[in-house]
């Protein structure tokens, strides 16, 4: 079943008088589970695409729905609880706040999803142990390496449980042997919590040994919607 249904998406811009449109007529669904991945190469509209879905921006035109409630008819501060509950995002930037410590940077995502007070240290030292980080969490971001970072915004991104993660370009300031780190981590999330993952990245072999489905972006159209055979590892 959709949890996800995306119907002629358009996002537009204009340079002068000229109308660009970074996502022209997208329309697509994802089922609860699945790990899909958005690539193409730059410019191509994955970003804007994954910013539109998360409400971080607004359509020009088209629909998308979530587990059967249409975000794109949303107010802002409907999209914010959208964003602040339903989504969990992951940056290439990583989007820290660098004068805080691991800890604090996930306690912050619970503070604003609501979290009790007297539950935010413990549930954010479990989010962290959970990527990994159990002697980390109480250094800052310029204490850490870009693949710690990186796992302090996933564990960020599941604080207030959402269904869907959306990542984008995860590992692109990461080494070759530490972005694989992350997409495995990315893959147990799927896995063993069932979350529904959606991934810009330019890495197609990578993201071909993940993913369920693979989306092709060109001039912000879909060229190709390809279904992958996914390899467990128990295979």
């Amino acid at each position: 079943m959709p949890i996800l249904e995306i119907t002629g998406l358009v996002k537009s811009y204009f340079k002068g008088d000229i109308a660009i449109s970074a996502v022209d007529d997208i329309s697509f669904s994802v089922d609860k589970g699945e790990i899909v991945s958005i690539v193409g190469r730059s410019g191509s509209g994955k970003s804007t695409l994954l910013n539109l879905i998360g409400g971080l921006d607004t359509a020009s035109a088209g629909q998308i729905v979530y587990d059967g409630k249409r975000i794109s008819d949303w107010n802002r501060n409907e999209l914010a609880t959208h964003r602040r509950f339903h989504v969990g995002m992951i940056f290439q930037s990583f989007n820290m706040i660098f004068t805080r410590n691991a800890l604090d940077n996930v306690v912050l995502a619970l503070v604003f999803g609501g979290c009790p007070k007297n539950q935010r240290k413990a549930r954010a030292k479990d989010l962290l142990t959970s990527v990994g980080l159990s002697e980390r969490m109480y250094h800052k971001p310029d204490e850490l390496s870009g693949g710690e970072i990186q796992r302090v915004a996933i564990a960020r991104s599941l604080a207030n449980e959402p269904e869907i993660i959306l990542a984008d370009e995860p590992t692109g300031n990461l080494d070759s042997i530490t972005a694989n780190e992350i997409m495995e981590l990315l893959v147990s999330l799927n896995k063993e919590q069932g979350k529904t993952i959606l991934l810009v990245t330019h890495d197609q072999e990578t993201a071909e040994k993940i993913s369920d489905r693979m989306i092709y972006l060109l001039d912000g159209k879909i060229i190709e919607d390809k279904k992958i055979n996914r390899k467990s590892e128990d295979q």
